[in-house]
């Protein structure tokens, strides 16, 4: 099946390998097709990075002490909820063998499952938030690329995020420059002199600060290798090209 005829079917299933939801042969059908099919292996790389940059790409954080209160808060409404769930039933039981009085009990329980559930509500409506915060913080992805050596393997994979402004670089092969030598990536624009991006470390990830206008209108993106530390500014690039790849414009 030719999945770049079906843009969006590629995408799902992407993101499904990717979160381990895609399994048994049709998990391993897409692995086949994205070992013969590069845009197959591109989406896929893309989607496990977008999850392992999560991870990778940011400082370990501690979490805040209100976290760890807000997670008490939540079990406690919990096990009170399910506590005054026992006491009503209980209630409800001695009522019906005892009517007289039985429905004021019965009234005071209700009233405090109803303070409870209220609590639980409100806690959900900041973990929600909270939330909601994060994913507004997530990395976007403007544009992508893939960059392979000279046997079709992929290297590199490339993504802009317009809105931190960050080229966002994670190594997929095994290649080492060496101590004494540096990758650096450039942009080749159509009719254009090649125009760094900056000089990548041996860091399996790494950030490099970039605008729109860096990457708008660039359709390949290049990575030679260099003395250490790069060529001097202004320059051109001096070394052989070790990845090559398109820039593509892909709104995620």
């Amino acid at each position: 099946m030719n999945l770049t005829a079906h843009p969006e079917l590629l995408e799902l299933l992407a993101a499904s390998h990717a979160l381990g939801t895609l399994r048994g042969g049709a998990r391993r059908r897409f692995e086949a097709l994205a070992r013969e099919q590069a845009p197959v292996r591109a989406a896929a790389l893309v989607w496990q990075s977008r999850l392992a940059s999560m991870t990778e790409l940011q400082s370990p954080i501690v979490p805040d002490a209100a976290v760890w209160t807000r997670i008490r808060n939540i079990i406690d409404a919990e096990k009170a909820q399910h506590a005054i769930e026992r006491q009503r039933d209980e209630a409800n039981a001695k009522a019906a063998a005892h009517p007289q009085g039985g429905w004021l009990r019965s009234l005071a329980l209700w009233r405090g499952a109803t303070a409870a559930g209220a609590l639980a509500t409100v806690l959900a409506v900041v973990v929600g938030m909270n939330l909601r915060d994060q994913l507004n913080n997530a990395p976007a992805v403007q544009y992508v690329a893939v960059l392979s050596d000279d046997q079709a393997a992929a290297s590199l994979l490339v993504t802009f995020d317009p809105k931190k402004k960050q080229l966002v670089l994670q190594r997929v092969g095994s290649y080492s420059e060496g101590t004494d030598k540096s990758l650096q990536l450039w942009a080749l624009p159509p009719g254009g002199a090649p125009r760094s991006l900056g000089v990548l470390d041996n860091a399996p990830a790494l950030r490099l600060a970039a605008s729109e206008s860096d990457v708008h209108q660039v359709p390949t993106l290049a990575v030679t290798l260099e003395a250490k530390g790069g060529v001097p500014p202004g320059s051109g690039p001096k070394g052989p090209v070790v990845f090559k790849g398109a820039l593509i414009e892909k709104t995620i």
